[in-house]
């Protein structure tokens, strides 16, 4: 899976959208096409089911119609004077002629009757249409015995083979049902005979024969003892195991018989005690659901062609123009910075393409600005080279005059000398631009000295700083020029001793050189000028701010726009330098 996945991934966009859109087109049409056949095929069973337990009830209820008129017609005969007087023994020939009268009269009515025979506890019997075919006594049938064991119950015999009658018509066991009850002398309760009525099997026969179960379905019955009733000609029905048909409820159950899967459905009925069953191919409705699949597949693949054509296009109006796109970053990435995406649509993708407008607008003025940066970055290390120059010949001629000054014991050109020797030194520190924080400030003590010996009684100064501090690292000669213009613009023009303070703090992750002055103090106007000088803003045309620009300078450009020289006077009253620097360790 992974494998396919990456494959997938190292492909172009519009190869993985239309991948991904057929996937969920195909997933989509597989997941509605096995849902739409199972819930049809499922709807298909369900209604075969319901139709075959439809006419199956139907069929119960009609042969039940007919037994219970069976019944009801034996209850008539057994209610009769006439043949309760036979029943118990009286008859003569006027009896027996007014009760064939009365049984021709119920068989002509109910053309399903193939016979009825009336049969007292002695023996005797009277019939139209049954005869005895032995001399062999009729009270000990089968049929006989057990209706007079069970007075209160309508019996039925199915297939009534082996039996000493016979009716006339010469119907035999397999074409007609045996109905029988016992008939109970009125006055005393006692069984005086039974009454058996052979009705036609073709009565049942008629209301099965016009139900339809499906192409190879079929409808028989069987009785309480799993005989069948009744079923038509075919193969699969003496295949049908009567232990199948577990109790006497309604039930459905599946079958394989000869290569085929068949549902049999049977319907109990509690009058008669038989059952109705019906039975009918499987196979047949898969051929349905076949059909429907073939036909599901035809319209799918239609569907998913179309989903290919729809699928080019959508991706086409999201992959084109993303590809356009990365042509021009490729381009772009090739140095190319004035290739321009063109859309005309505000969609993401167009919005897209004007951030990367924007952003090779600002990629083109960070490269100028960059340039102009490192143009100013050069300039001013060359003025530090040339400035580097000049004191590295004065060093060694200081060097000479110390040496001399110590032959004549000269202490204080000796202290003069050595604190313009260190200055110079530590300017100079090996051509390397950053020092500690402790040689800085040697720095800016001997420079200090110098001024001393020529303005002892113009200014005293202090200096403040924490002994944690003195090992960090700062860009070197960044207090001394603006000590000097203290001395020089501020302090030198007034009248009283002037006063210059300089502290070291550290501020979170920045080291803060603050340089305080009482002097003159700077005009408003010439204040803003300088400030916008710092910041980049004004041109110092005629150089009288070089030293002061040329720290702040030298900061920024080394460790950024936040860090830097910011200035504050009030004039008439002294002026506050602000050096920010990072800490380095």
């Amino acid at each position: 899976m992974n494998i396919i996945y990456d494959f997938i991934r190292n492909r172009g966009i519009k190869f993985q959208l239309l991948t991904y859109f057929i996937a969920f087109t195909l997933l989509t049409i597989s997941i509605l096409g096995s849902i739409g056949i199972f819930l049809y095929s499922k709807a298909v069973e369900e209604e075969i089911n319901v139709y075959t337990n439809e006419m199956l009830n139907q069929i119960k209820n009609n042969i039940d119609f007919y037994i219970k008129d069976m019944d009801n017609t034996i209850y008539y005969l057994s209610q009769d004077p006439k043949i309760i007087s036979f029943m118990n023994g009286n008859k003569d020939h006027a009896t027996e002629k007014d009760i064939k009268s009365i049984l021709e009269r119920f068989e002509n009515i109910n053309k399903e009757i193939a016979g009825i025979l009336l049969i007292n506890k002695r023996d005797s019997f009277i019939s139209n249409k049954i005869k005895r075919v032995t001399r062999d006594p009729l009270t000990r049938e089968d049929w006989y015995m057990k209706s007079v064991k069970s007075p209160q119950s309508i019996l039925l015999f199915s297939k009534p083979i082996g039996r000493r009658i016979q009716t006339k018509e010469r119907y035999s066991a397999d074409e007609v049902v045996s109905i029988t009850k016992a008939v109970k002398d009125p006055l005393n309760d006692d069984v005086i005979g039974v009454i058996l009525i052979d009705m036609k099997l073709d009565t049942i026969k008629k209301v099965i024969k016009d139900i339809q179960l499906e192409k190879k379905g079929f409808v028989y019955i069987v009785d309480s003892d799993e005989n069948i009733v009744y079923t038509p000609v075919n193969s699969i029905v003496h295949r049908i195991k009567s232990n199948w048909f577990n109790g006497d409820e309604n039930k459905r159950l599946t079958k394989r018989i000869r290569e085929n899967n068949y549902q049999i459905i049977y319907n109990y009925s509690n009058y008669t005690k038989w059952k109705t069953v019906g039975v009918f191919s499987l196979d047949e409705n898969q051929k349905v659901i076949i059909t429907i699949k073939f036909y599901t597949i035809i319209i799918a693949i239609g569907i998913l062609a179309m989903g290919i054509i729809i699928g080019l296009i959508f991706t086409s109006t999201i992959a084109n123009p993303i590809e356009k796109l990365t042509q021009l970053m490729i381009a772009a990435e090739e140095g190319d910075l004035n290739v321009r995406f063109n859309s005309k649509y505000n969609d993401e993708i167009g919005k897209l393409g004007n951030t990367f407008n924007k952003m090779l607008e600002k990629i083109k003025n960070l490269i100028n600005l960059v340039y102009i940066e490192q143009k100013r970055k050069r300039e001013a290390e060359l003025r530090i080279l040339e400035a580097q120059i000049k004191p590295h010949f004065l060093y060694n001629t200081l060097d000479t005059i110390q040496w001399m000054a110590q032959e004549y014991d000269a202490d204080d050109i000796i202290e003069m000398v050595t604190a313009l020797t260190n200055l110079f030194r530590l300017g100079l520190n090996k051509g390397k631009e950053i020092i500690k924080i402790k040689d800085e400030l040697k720095h800016i003590e001997s420079y200090l000295t110098i001024q001393m010996a020529r303005y002892e009684e113009k200014f005293h100064y202090e200096i403040e700083y924490d002994e944690e501090l003195l090992n960090y690292k700062v860009i070197k000669i960044i207090i001394q020029p603006f000590v000097e213009n203290a001395i020089y613009h501020g302090i030198r023009n007034r009248r009283e001793k002037g006063h210059i303070s300089i502290s070291i703090k550290r501020i979170e992750d920045k080291i803060s050189f603050v340089i305080k002055d009482d002097g003159i103090g700077i005009g408003e106007g010439q204040l803003n000028t300088l400030n916008e000088i710092l910041k980049g803003n004004v041109d110092d045309e005629d150089g009288q701010t070089y030293g002061i620009f040329n720290v702040n300078e030298r900061i920024k450009l080394t460790y950024g726009e936040e860090y830097g020289v910011e200035i504050k006077s009030t004039l008439g009253k002294g002026t506050t330098v602000n050096i920010v620097h990072p800490i380095l360790d």
